[in-house]
């Protein structure tokens, strides 16, 4: 015997549907059936201002999976964080998070698994896709060539930007040794003053 429900159906997706059905591989009549509200979250890498709350969030659903005390984040957790452009979104950022909290014994959460995880990414992002930068040296006719000298300080200092000033960052988004950017810095003011 049949009987009546009310229900609502919410669907997600991180497919271009409108494409999907130009090209026959989406059913245009269940594209409009399900269409009712449509809401657009942007990347989490679009939204950085969300990380520190969704960092917390997690720390706290985390922790209680585990059964475990809610760690403290050391308060650079979110600026290395917002350096990250989080290829696998929000889902990414929970798995960091379970991780770390499921290596931490106590006191302040260790930075090491997300930084581990954050060079890995990077390691291979930049070994299978080169990515054209939004930020780069210009030069043009009538500028002269940038030198080596003007493009490390111009990388140091859009790794300080990023890093919101912490050095530990901005060496390992550069790729150095923080002991090799206190060098790099030293010489810079010796050559100011």
């Amino acid at each position: 015997m049949p009987k009546q429900s009310d229900v609502r159906i919410v669907v997600a997706t991180n497919q271009e549907l409108q494409k999907l059905i130009a090209e026959g591989r989406f059913r245009k009549d269940l594209y409009y059936r399900l269409r009712a509200h449509q809401i657009n979250i942007l990347p989490l890498r679009e939204r950085r201002a969300d990380i520190p709350l969704l960092l917390s969030h997690f720390l706290d659903q985390a922790a209680i999976s585990m059964k475990k005390k809610k760690p403290t984040p050391p308060p650079e957790l979110v600026t290395l964080m917002s350096t990250y452009s989080f290829p696998g979104n929000v889902r990414e950022l929970q798995a960091m998070v379970f991780d770390a909290v499921a290596r931490h014994k106590a006191g302040v959460l260790s930075m090491d698994s997300f930084k581990d995880i954050i060079g890995r990414e990077r390691s291979c992002i930049k070994a299978t896709a080169p990515q054209a930068r939004e930020e780069t040296l210009h030069y043009g006719k009538d500028e002269s060539f940038p030198t080596i000298k003007e493009a490390e300080n111009f990388l140091i200092s859009k790794a300080l930007d990023l890093a919101g000033g912490n050095q530990g960052i901005a060496a390992s988004l550069l790729g150095i040794t923080r002991q090799a950017l206190n060098k790099r810095l030293n010489r810079r003011k010796q050559g100011e003053g």
